[in-house]
């Protein structure tokens, strides 16, 4: 915007030469200079004074609205250029990080003005594939994965746990994994870490999921908990998920890995974490 409008329209709001020299740090004769070199190209006058009183002219007041136009617009401009440049960052988080692990990792990134992101939430090999094609910056997610691939950096341990009924006889208890036999097990789809980390579990030990009397896929972990909480049957979820929903019970089986790594991985430099 051409400075003499900016000190144009400063004299316009001050109506007052000295004031406007110091609002805009410039000495009275270059402000007096600067109108009349405005009068002169639009060939009008501007101001008049009347006594020892300074009065807008109509065309005066014509040109302040056409200055306030270009200086909206240039506002308008400066704000969309600088969206332009803030950086987005692509995350991905499997469902059980994103649900209730990343809360407070994405406000304090989202605490700088420069810094934007876009979050998918999916299992960790749909999460895995779309970081390989390049089409997400960064991912967060639990369990076992192929760490020479990708640049690796660990987030937390996070407690494996069992899930029940208030009322269901393994509430706050210590199981063997034989007394597993016969229960309705609710578990995530093929290619989520925590269903993935539970069958590693059972093959440990010897098992698979025929152990159960039905094991029943959700893709997610709302009508997961919500039917494990009605006593339909039992599931496997990391502390924080349980930890979320007080109407659940919690257990733990013996021999089952209690911890495991939440691992945050990228190509590109991003520092959310």
């Amino acid at each position: 915007m051409d400075t003499r409008l900016k000190t144009y329209l400063s004299l316009c709001n001050t109506m007052n030469y000295r004031k406007t020299a110091e609002e805009v740090h410039l000495t009275q004769p270059a402000v007096t200079k600067q109108i009349q070199s405005l009068e002169v190209e639009y060939g009008t006058t501007l101001f008049h004074y009347a006594g020892r009183n300074l009065y807008i002219t109509d065309d005066g007041l014509l040109l302040k609205q056409y200055a306030e136009s270009q200086h909206y617009n240039e506002a308008e401009l400066l704000s969309k250029l600088r969206r332009t440049e803030r950086r987005v960052l692509r995350l991905g988080a499997t469902k059980s990080i994103g649900d209730s692990v990343l809360d407070g990792y994405l406000a304090r990134y989202l605490e700088s003005e420069q810094n934007n992101l876009s979050l998918v939430v999916a299992n960790t090999s749909k999460l895995l594939s779309l970081l390989d094609a390049s089409e997400l910056d960064f991912v967060v997610v639990e369990g076992l994965f192929e760490k020479k691939k990708y640049e690796v950096k660990l987030l937390r341990q996070e407690r494996f746990i069992g899930i029940c009924a208030k009322s269901h006889p393994f509430a706050g208890k210590r199981i063997p994994i034989q007394a597993l036999a016969g229960q309705n097990l609710f578990l995530r789809e093929e290619g989520s870490g925590t269903r993935y980390i539970f069958e590693q579990e059972l093959r440990s030990q010897g098992y698979d999921l025929s152990l159960f009397n039905r094991s029943t896929v959700l893709s997610s972990f709302q009508p997961l908990k919500k039917l494990v909480s009605l006593g339909q049957g039992i599931s496997f979820v990391y502390q924080s998920v349980a930890n979320a929903d007080q109407t659940l019970a919690q257990f733990t089986v013996a021999n089952m890995a209690l911890e495991y790594e939440f691992n945050s991985k990228r190509k590109l430099v991003a520092h959310l974490v």
